[in-house]
């Protein structure tokens, strides 16, 4: 049986993936899929220390959590999907476009 120390770990490494794919990357898909990445690590973090300690709140709110994940999927895909439509690319460096100028 593994340990709590080896979840953890695994949670920690996967959480500090998404953190690098989120500030390294300029593609809107890889920096989504990067803050998935990052909630699913915390999600495994809640599981375990839930069962660790035989307590059911900490799965109740990583369920939670997968629901917001859902919503904000549907969301976040419709978003990039008028943008490529709008612009052509998928690049962060449109945003930057979005800036009104101050004289």
């Amino acid at each position: 049986m593994t340990s709590l120390i080896g979840y953890a770990t695994v949670s920690m490494i996967l959480f500090t993936i998404g953190v690098v794919g989120v500030i390294a990357r300029k593609n809107i898909f890889i920096i989504y899929m990067s803050i998935e990445l990052m909630l699913n690590a915390i999600n495994l973090f809640l599981v375990t220390f839930a069962r660790y300690h035989f307590n059911m709140d900490a799965q109740i709110i990583s369920i939670m959590v997968i629901a917001i994940a859902a919503a904000e999927a549907a969301i976040f895909l419709s978003v990039i999907i008028l943008l490529f439509r709008a612009k052509g690319k998928l690049d962060t460096d449109l945003f930057t476009e979005l800036k009104e100028e101050v004289d």
